[in-house]
């Protein structure tokens, strides 16, 4: 199986995973839409796929610029069969040191942005009945990680969305995807905000010492075509930390059996009577 011919918009694309899942889907043949802010790198993105690309740049977290970036995408192939939502920033500061607007910016583009970008075209792929969300998740949306309290929040919160988006789908033809990388060999930490909301400026042993960005891209595709729903790209001791949160996949068909059964037609008759 692979993505040859279908569609992939990625968002934070112009650097990291996001190249990275741009290259490696290209490489299979998928149609690319390419978004973030900087055009220049979206180009060069676009150049190294050597495919077919549309790039449409826009701030994730421009609610007004959502839906008309949702139109031009979803025309531009006549649908799209993945959208990856990957655009995010981390952080590398205390709780106690660390000022509220940290937590507001954090959790505004690691969380409400995608959730933003999933409810514009979450009525276009239900319609069709059929296409892929993935939630670019983290380890630290699995396990409380020291110096990231604002991006824990936002990605147990990302994670804890796409779960419920889950259950919700899969009557309608819909498969989501919730991705949790460890270490991958980004600007991640380069780009944190630290207490202050300014960006950290510098990377770490860890990260640099990380995963390939193509090897990961390359895990996480292969998963998904596996139909994984939670998928965990991690190595050593991260990815034992993630193994021991793993969702069960029983507790997974649980709740989705409990919506094939009709549990949201008997909670909207309750509230009618």
């Amino acid at each position: 199986m692979s993505f040859t011919g279908q569609t992939a918009w990625i968002t934070g694309a112009s650097s990291g995973i996001g190249a990275a899942l741009a290259k490696a889907l290209a490489d299979q043949g998928a149609r690319l839409v390419l978004s973030g802010r900087k055009v220049e790198a979206l180009q060069a993105v676009a150049a190294d796929c050597g495919g077919d690309c549309l790039i449409l740049p826009f701030e994730t977290t421009d609610i007004a610029a959502l839906a008309p970036a949702v139109a031009k995408a979803w025309e531009w192939s006549s649908g799209i069969d993945l959208l990856v939502n990957n655009a995010g920033i981390s952080q590398r500061s205390l709780a106690v040191e660390t000022g509220y607007p940290v937590y507001e910016r954090i959790i505004d583009v690691d969380l409400l942005a995608p959730i933003a970008l999933t409810q514009e075209i979450l009525p276009r792929m239900a319609a069709r009945g059929s296409g892929r969300l993935a939630y670019i998740s983290s380890i630290a949306g699995k396990v409380g990680v020291p110096m990231r309290t604002a991006y824990c929040a936002a990605k147990f919160g990302l994670a804890g969305y796409a779960d419920a988006l889950r259950a919700e789908t899969s009557v309608l033809g819909l498969k989501v995807h919730t991705i949790y990388p460890g270490s991958i060999r980004t600007d991640v930490s380069r780009n944190a905000l630290t207490a202050d909301g300014s960006a950290r400026g510098a990377s770490d042993s860890v990260i640099d010492n990380g995963i390939d960005p193509m090897v990961a891209a390359k895990w996480m595709i292969d998963a998904m075509l596996a139909d994984e729903r939670e998928i965990i790209v991690a190595e050593g001791g991260e990815a034992k930390m993630g193994e021991l949160r793993r969702t069960p996949d029983a507790l997974f068909d649980q709740v989705a059996a409990m919506m094939a059964a009709g549990y949201a037609d008997k909670m909207k008759s309750e509230a009618q009577q």
